[in-house]
């Protein structure tokens, strides 16, 4: 087998959705070297939507596919790179990450996800045809006001279904719910359940799943089968939307993140992950909301936090683990009194050894990447000391005379 071309990058983005056109503008802005890998079509599920009327700048609305053009042309313009081909698989361990495609190795110094997701889909017969801005929907929020005086659909009975499809009666003048279960059973908790069940603009067929879909160019029939009697039902409706759940699409990373039991990656507010130098971004990760201006803001977050990364790293790498001579760190709090009143101290033991030692001071809240990785749980008033690149020792002492006795200890290994 031919061995995979390697390429080195500072960020490699997985997913050229939202969230991660977000996250590769930010990037490249930022001048970092950086890919963006996505399999499909630039700008991801977004593009399948006619129109999108509540992103902010836009009052007249735009097109999902237009909007992610300017995303893209954006993201170029500050220099970032594009690779139309499918992820295989990662290896997140190292200081450098690796996306493996079907010819190339890409290594990064940073990787974020941003692979989103897919909704599901009933499998009936014809669904291919009418998916997307061709009658089948799966957001009210953006397709409700499309539907004002029109009849709609709803596939499905857990929260978001029942929930969507009372958010559609303000805009559609009927709203038919198709219920696998019997007569008065959903899945939704049940103050949604009765609000649904009150609600004049809302019915309900008992015991049916879709069957086909049908329409000439546009979906305008949903036949409906029930599952008792076996009989076909015909309903004439203008737009279908189907809430019966999310697919991430996170199969790849499951030897690296631990998902939750629906398969999302789990992120903090700052996008980290827990695997150092990896994010998550957009549909991918837990979250409530899934629109194009929450995917933008997780892209964001994602993208700044990868620059911070690595230059975090470089700076733990050529200044706090230098190897040029014994060191020792300092970490202290701006806002705890004790540990600030002993920086001149610090200063003064280092400028005493005449350039034999080299000190770093870390602000335990400025620079909390860097205290993560010289530990888990780092107090203000704790040393580290270094001797050729390698962390030697953690303390709490930080009297005078118990620093300048480790230092001495140091030098004579030195």
């Amino acid at each position: 087998m031919r061995e995979k071309k390697r390429e080195r990058y500072d960020v490699v983005i997985i997913g050229g959705g939202a969230a991660g056109l977000t996250a590769a503008i930010y990037c490249g802005r930022a001048r970092l070297n950086t890919l963006l890998i996505e399999k499909g079509l630039v700008g991801g599920l977004a593009t399948y939507t006619n129109e999108i009327e509540n992103f902010p700048g836009f009052p007249e609305g735009i097109g999902g596919l237009g909007l992610m053009e300017k995303f893209h042309a954006q993201a170029k313009k500050f220099g970032v790179k594009f690779k139309g081909t499918d992820v295989k698989e990662v290896n997140f361990e190292g200081e450098w990450k690796e996306v493996h495609t079907f010819r190339n190795v890409f290594e990064a110094r940073a990787v974020i996800v941003a692979s989103g997701g897919r909704p599901r889909t009933t499998g009936a017969i014809g669904e291919k045809d009418y998916l997307f801005d061709k009658g089948i929907s799966f957001c009210a929020t953006c397709d409700a006001a499309a539907n004002e005086g029109k009849t709609v659909m709803i596939i499905g009975s857990g929260d978001a279904a029942i929930e969507e499809g009372m958010f559609l009666t303000k805009f559609a003048k009927e709203v038919v719910v198709s219920v696998i279960h019997d007569e008065g059973k959903m899945d939704c908790n049940e103050i949604a359940k009765e609000q649904a069940m009150n609600n004049p603009k809302m019915s309900f067929a008992w015991n049916t799943m879709v069957n086909s879909f049908k329409g000439d160019g546009h979906l305008d029939n949903v036949e409906l089968k029930n599952l008792k009697t076996g009989k076909m039902t015909d309903y004439k409706v203008d737009t279908c939307f189907e809430f019966i759940g999310y697919i991430p699409n996170t199969e790849i990373f499951k030897e690296n993140f631990k998902l939750d039991r629906q398969g999302y990656v789990p992120t903090n507010e700052l996008m980290e992950t827990g695997v150092p130098g990896v994010f998550g971004a957009g549909d991918v990760r837990v979250k409530e909301l899934k629109q194009v201006a929450t995917a933008v803001g997780d892209g964001a977050i994602a993208g700044v936090g990868a620059e911070k990364y690595i230059a975090d790293s470089e700076v733990f790498e050529n200044q706090i683990m230098q190897s040029e001579k014994p060191g020792f760190i300092y970490v202290y709090s701006a806002i705890d009194d004790p540990s600030r009143e002993l920086l001149p101290m610090m200063t003064e033991i280092e400028q005493s050894y005449q350039g034999k030692v080299k000190m770093s001071v870390i602000d335990i809240y400025k620079g909390r990447r860097l205290c993560d990785r010289l530990a888990c749980d780092v107090e203000p008033m704790t040393m580290f000391y270094t001797l050729n690149g390698e962390l030697v020792a953690t303390e709490v002492e930080c009297d005078r005379p118990h620093v300048e006795e480790r230092l001495n200890k140091l030098l004579a290994k030195a």
